[in-house]
């Protein structure tokens, strides 16, 4: 069964891997400000959008969906992300499950995913991305039936990848981006990937507030370079 347009997303932690408990138990209780101190404006600007936080369970256990944008695109080119986009009209309520139907939506379109073998278990404040105005809910989900993924669009999406929890929680994959602007932030080096900005400091969070962190060494930084 595919995802129906304009049909209510159910949210439901029922029946979940018992691995998912801290994530679980870390979505209820986070507040806005432990994520991010980039919030909404309080003025209602910007564009309303949504990821998908995807959890699976691969051969070395648990792991995230990722991809990598196009490099030829004007924003975020050549950035690993979530899966995920801008609300579109038909999604619904921006502050009821808009998001969640919009973040379902925009995985199937970049990675051919079934939005029918996801179930949604919970929600993330929302947060902002100055660089791009985009006000973003992160929509979390246990991809309780797997289909196959690929880049259905190359001039959006150049791969599509899952990692694997243990690897994002590996010291060695750990470091501190540092943008040519002094931003410094967390960054993972997976999958022949540097994950950085919004996806790698949601990642973060996630880890630490589901007591799945090791300590890593915050020092060892990674530039990154003048197109970033």
């Amino acid at each position: 069964m595919r995802h129906v347009e304009g049909a209510p997303v159910e949210v439901s932690e029922e029946g979940l891997p018992e691995w998912l408990g801290p994530v679980v138990r870390a979505v209820r209780t986070v507040a806005p400000r432990q994520l991010s101190s980039f919030l909404p404006p309080a003025d209602g600007r910007g564009r309303q959008s949504a990821v998908l936080i995807l959890f699976g369970e691969g051969p070395r256990g648990p792991e995230l969906l990722l991809m990598e944008r196009a490099g030829s695109l004007r924003s975020h080119a050549g950035q690993p992300s979530f899966p995920g986009g801008a609300l579109d009209p038909e999604d619904g309520d921006p502050q009821g499950d808009g998001p969640l139907r919009a973040a379902l939506r925009e995985a199937e379109e970049e990675t051919g995913l079934d939005p029918a073998g996801v179930q949604i278990f919970g929600v993330l404040p929302k947060l902002y991305i100055p660089v791009s105005s985009f006000v973003v809910t992160p929509v979390l989900g246990w991809w309780r039936k797997p289909s196959p993924v690929d880049a259905v669009d190359p001039a959006e999406t150049a791969r599509v990848f899952t990692v694997p929890v243990v690897d994002l929680t590996d010291p060695a994959h750990r470091a501190t981006a540092v943008h040519p602007s002094g931003h410094a932030g967390p960054a993972f080096l997976v999958e022949s990937a540097l994950v950085w900005g919004f996806t790698a400091g949601v990642i973060d969070r996630l880890l630490h507030f589901a007591g799945w962190e090791r300590p890593w060494d915050r020092e060892k930084r990674v530039p990154l370079d003048w197109r970033a």
